[in-house]
């Protein structure tokens, strides 16, 4: 399948972040959320970030213009009767996600694929309030997506071979490795990583050690370049509680039970580096 013309549903830090990649390899995008403001803004954050890059002599400005014509603002998911792709990438939760894919069914060409950018939702679920179930799949991006190279690619329980290897080989056109996953809870990355914050986080509950001391344990004695208390921070500690709280929901097992000081951060609006206060304090 030879893909084109891409919608991304969503102008925030991921979606623009796909935009950006996916413009920047020479496909057309319509950068879509819910106004024309809001993706004007998501088109605007990927021009400043390709002036950074054009201050780093990464690109030139030739290069940064060729990739803003590339990318259309769009609040009108008429525009989606256009593409041949769809990556959603608006907020995690499972009734937004099933709306948009509803909208998009109806609105999509019949050989579109509707790909979801979700990190730990079920896909299956997703492909099942569709005509089209076996063109859904999941394209879980890695933040900050223009430096990252993994996408986890994963099958829903209908999701034909076509659709896996169109979408595995969009992945490597963007200059990123795809990792084939099965559709299970966390899928490989999240299953990993967010029981590991989670355990970090409960050490310092439980008074074992300070977030700091935690951190350098890690970054000095396992060589992670971010340490995990620091990484909820960056990440977001509600973002951290809800993919917990999907793990513990989806296996049933109290290995992934959220850690009672997790919970009690979020309640306090303690949500990390965007809210100016998690574990640390940000300026």
């Amino acid at each position: 399948m030879d893909i084109q013309q891409i919608m991304v549903i969503g102008a925030g830090q991921m979606g623009a972040g796909i935009a950006q990649v996916c413009a920047s390899h020479g496909l057309d995008v319509y950068l879509h959320d819910v106004s024309e403001e809001q993706a004007e803004n998501g088109r605007a954050g990927i021009g400043k970030r390709l002036d950074r890059e054009v201050q780093k002599e990464r690109i030139n400005d030739a290069d940064k213009e060729r990739i803003l014509r590339k990318i259309h603002p769009s609040s009108d998911l008429k525009n989606a009767e256009e593409v041949d792709m769809v990556i959603e990438a608006a907020v995690e939760n499972m009734e937004v996600k099933k709306n948009i894919f509803q909208q998009l069914d109806d609105r999509t060409p019949a050989h579109a694929i509707l790909a979801t950018n979700t990190s730990s939702l079920p896909i299956t679920e997703i492909a099942a309030v569709t005509r089209r179930p076996e063109q859904v799949i999941g394209m879980h991006f890695m933040n900050p997506v223009p430096v990252m190279k993994l996408v986890e690619v994963i099958r829903g329980l209908q999701t034909s071979d076509a659709t896996h290897e169109a979408t595995a080989a969009l992945a490597s056109r963007l200059n990123k490795t795809a990792v084939e996953v099965r559709d299970f809870p966390g899928f490989v990355s999240n299953r990993i990583l967010m029981p590991m914050i989670n355990e970090a986080i409960f050490t310092v509950y439980e008074g074992v050690s300070s977030p700091e001391d935690v951190d350098e344990v890690m970054k000095l004695g396992m060589n992670h370049p971010m340490g995990p208390i620091t990484l909820a921070d960056f990440i977001g500690l509600d973002t951290c509680l809800y993919i917990m709280e999907t793990l513990h929901d989806g296996f049933g097992d109290d290995k992934y039970r959220p850690c009672p000081l997790l919970r009690q951060y979020v309640k306090a609006g303690w949500l990390g580096k965007k809210s100016g206060r998690g574990f640390y304090l940000y300026n």
